[in-house]
């Protein structure tokens, strides 16, 4: 394995005293996390509001099935799921 370059070790040298500061008991989030959990709210805010937009524009009035007016009395037609 090759030999660590002197500016990572440095870099590790600085954060192991670091590290050994962090008390497992006392680690929160912080305010990386408010703010990663804050935009997927916003997100999901957005992305609701989008959809009723889009779903107010649905017509929910089913057209009338053009094939359904001569074809009552075909038994034999190939629509519907298959005899077995």
């Amino acid at each position: 394995m090759p030999d660590m370059s002197a500016s990572a070790n440095l870099a590790l040298t600085h954060l192991v005293p670091l590290a050994k500061e962090v008390d497992d008991n006392k680690v929160t989030p912080g305010v990386l996390g408010f703010l990663v959990f804050a935009a997927l709210a916003v997100g999901v805010w957005l992305l609701m509001k989008s959809m009723n937009r889009h779903m107010g524009k649905v017509n929910f009035e089913e057209a009338p099935d053009p094939r359904a007016d001569g074809a009552s009395g075909d038994s034999g037609g190939t629509s519907g799921p298959a005899a077995a």
